[in-house]
């Protein structure tokens, strides 16, 4: 009896282990909807650092938000702002957790109210109203004294004495084409970056003057976007320049908010350049600026005397291909000189220059990518900076002195590190991860000694799914290129079966997908757990390799991208657990495009494709992006054919779904439409969806849609079955 019994509670103890081990799979709510099941919890709050020793974080204490000053060695925290006691005190309509615009120590807030702009100021508690009109004003900006506030309106740039609270107009010709202060669609785009939020004006240094770019876009074609809203519907008018049409014309000013009168440094409007991020030297005696030429193979820094509008050429970069503009110049505070990431070497790489433009040193020259300077301690002419050292795929802190001695990594466990250095050089914080590791955060010493762990994202939870295996290799090319790639395999993975695979590309030039890092789809899992793998692979001009491998690009887009996406096709039938026959491939923009080449021109190797907002042919794109890699379709009528996924139309089989946004102002609809007209002029199948009244990628209901449909279009073609979105 007693055997028995012992036999009947192993027994039981061995089920109730194996029922505990058991994982669960994803149901399509938990992968897609809003029942996404709590696998991680958020990292500290950290936003930056308050000095050398303290960094401010925001926590929340029974549903109310507070900013922090940690101690970083110790962790003792003092509170530094009552965002919800304050907030009481503001009154209703206020919220300073929804401010325009705030300093960087939180003592001083833009916040609107009725489409006017009101300053407060937590140090003593005021609240002031200092516009009073029915305009918006965008991007207002503090002054680096916190005295003024300066913003457009209607295209004229303004400026606030926050004390006084007198306005003074600084332009006075803004208009539908005249825009001052405020960017051209296509600077905004290409040239400035969206993170700009269109403002092109900076502030000098002193706070006396305000440098700004004043666009006259009456040359610029007008392309026309139709909203089908009510009875009539109604156009919006852009103005677009496609490859080879006129730019708006652009001229550089600084504004002197003593007198409120302008002196115009580049003047040359006529000239067919660009002319963008200008940066002030520290005694604002000095606007530096960037002048490329209309080709982009040529770029030139003049040091202009804001008085006199006097130039003088600092420092010009010339490349057989293109340059690119230098957006994270670090000017050094004791005035001698500028810090340049420049990929002139054939890899992106530290120089120091002096105010002369004579070259101090280049600090740097590396086979591999520095990704961002992440601090300079002056004082003990260090660098502290990124860089993808060890795998392409990575990214880690590393340190060096300004004569290029004493170089030393900071991070070591493998992965993509995120840092933020201290201002005098003693920590740095820095979240990372892996494919296999969850996001962590940790505290450093720059001598790269763990202080202690700061958080941890990983909640038990995460062990209890069905995830996907993630695996990372490279695959060869006959060019000696080996391509970082990445797939999520089902979690019950049997070599003996025979998986569809479904390439989740970009695919632009020096853009690369593949990191090792940590993903937080649930989507690939979703998927891996019904038997789909999902894959992920970078070409050869994606970055990883340089820019002497980027820059095979020019002249050719389209090209390289398809034959290395074809290789890796090539790749893959060989493994004997994969279907052939079901070769998707999926993206946005330049991944819709990649989508269209590979349904048209790669029709032997991909069988599926959904591609979503997708340029179709170069001639459609904007003119700065095309031709920096196409250069004009007159100086390159072969390149524009051979990268048109029109020139291949003919080629198209397979089944494939086509999705726009109607109102999508960066890459027109027009691209879709003149793709789906071949098609039907050649009496070829497809699927199409519109989004009406829809931009550039869309969230909401919509994008609740495109995700099921895109979902089932996989589940109908690639398993034979319908998608059960309550399951």
């Amino acid at each position: 009896m007693k055997n028995k019994l012992s036999v009947i509670v192993l027994l039981a103890f061995s089920l109730s282990i194996s029922g505990f081990s058991q994982k669960k799979n994803l149901t399509y709510q938990q992968a897609y909807g809003k029942k996404r099941p709590e696998v991680s919890k958020p990292l500290p709050g950290i936003s930056g650092w308050f000095d050398n020793d303290h960094y401010l974080e925001t926590k929340t204490f029974d549903e109310k938000r507070q900013v922090v000053k940690v101690e970083a060695i110790t962790g003792k925290e003092t509170t530094y702002l009552d965002y919800s006691a304050l907030n009481e005190k503001l009154g209703e309509g206020f919220d300073l957790n929804k401010s325009a615009t705030s300093t960087d120590d939180l003592q001083h807030f833009i916040l609107v109210k009725e489409k006017n702009l009101y300053y407060y100021n937590t140090s003593v508690g005021s609240l002031k109203q200092f516009t009073f009109s029915e305009d918006p004003e965008k991007n207002p900006s503090f002054s680096p004294d916190n005295k003024k506030v300066a913003f457009t309106r209607k295209n004229d740039l303004y400026v606030v004495d926050l004390a006084s609270g007198k306005e003074t107009r600084l332009t006075n010709d803004g208009s539908d084409l005249i825009l001052n202060g405020y960017a051209s669609w296509v600077y905004y785009e290409e040239i400035l970056g969206r993170g700009s939020h269109y403002r092109a004006f900076w502030w000098s240094p002193d706070a006396s003057m305000i440098a700004y770019l004043r666009f006259d876009d009456s040359p610029v074609p007008e392309f026309p976007l139709f909203n089908a809203d009510g009875v009539h519907g109604s156009l919006e008018i852009t103005h677009y320049p496609k490859p080879g049409d006129p730019n708006p014309l652009v001229k550089l000013g600084v504004a002197h908010l003593n007198s409120g009168k302008t002196s115009w440094i580049e003047t040359n409007e006529d000239e067919d350049r660009y002319v963008a991020w200008p940066f002030w030297t520290t005694d604002s005696k000095e606007l530096i600026y960037q002048y490329m030429n209309r080709d982009q193979d040529m770029i030139t820094f003049f040091a202009s005397d804001p008085n006199t509008g006097t130039l003088r050429s600092i420092y010009t970069e010339k490349q057989k291909t293109w340059v690119e503009f230098f957006e994270d110049v670090y000017v050094f505070e004791d005035g001698s000189g500028f810090l340049l990431r420049s990929d002139k070497s054939g890899w992106r790489n530290l120089y120091h220059y002096d105010l002369q433009g004579k070259l101090v040193n280049q600090i740097t020259n590396f086979d591999w990518r520095v990704t961002g300077i992440s601090m300079v301690d002056e004082k003990n002419k260090t660098v502290y900076f990124t860089g993808t050292a060890g795998a392409s795929t990575e990214n880690h802190l590393f340190s060096i002195k300004l004569n290029g001695k004493k170089f030393k990594r900071l991070t070591n466990s493998s992965g993509t590190h995120r840092v933020s250095v201290s201002p005098g050089g003693k920590y740095f914080y820095d979240t990372y991860s892996n494919y296999e590791l969850p996001a962590k955060m940790g505290l450093f010493k720059t001598d790269g000694k763990p202080v202690k762990m700061l958080g941890d994202s990983k909640l038990p939870a995460m062990d209890e799914y069905n995830r996907g295996k993630v695996e990372m290799f490279t695959i060869p090319t006959e060019n000696g290129y080996d391509l970082p790639a990445m797939w999520i395999l089902p979690p019950d993975f049997d070599e003996n079966k025979k998986y569809p695979v479904i390439f989740t590309i970009y695919g632009g030039p020096n853009a690369p997908s593949v990191r090792n890092s940590f993903r937080r789809s649930f989507g690939a899992d979703y998927l891996a757990q019904n038997g789909i793998i999902t894959f992920i692979v970078d070409h050869r001009s994606s970055g990883h390799f340089g820019k002497k491998a980027v820059e095979l690009m020019h002249r050719n887009l389209g090209k390289w991208e398809m034959h290395d996406y074809i290789e890796a096709v090539k790749w893959l039938r060989k493994k004997s657990f994969i279907d052939e026959k079901k070769i998707g491939i999926t993206g946005g923009s330049y991944g819709g495009y990649m989508t269209c080449m590979a349904l048209t021109k790669g029709a032997d190797y991909f069988t599926h494709g959904i591609a979503n907002y997708s340029v179709t042919d170069w001639h459609l794109y904007d003119n700065v992006y095309t031709e920096r890699f196409m250069d004009t379709p007159e100086q390159n009528p072969e390149g524009y054919k051979n990268g048109s996924a029109l020139t291949f139309v003919d080629q198209f089989k397979g089944e494939m779904l086509i999705t726009h946004g109607t109102l999508d102002d960066n890459v027109h609809m027009q691209n879709t439409i003149q793709f789906i007209d071949k098609l039907e002029d050649l009496d070829k199948e497809f699927s199409m969806l519109l989004y009406p009244n829809k931009r550039h990628g869309w969230g909401g209901p919509k994008r609740t849609h495109l995700t099921r449909v895109s979902t089932q279009f996989w589940f109908k073609h690639f398993l034979d079955k319908e998608l059960n979105t309550d399951e």
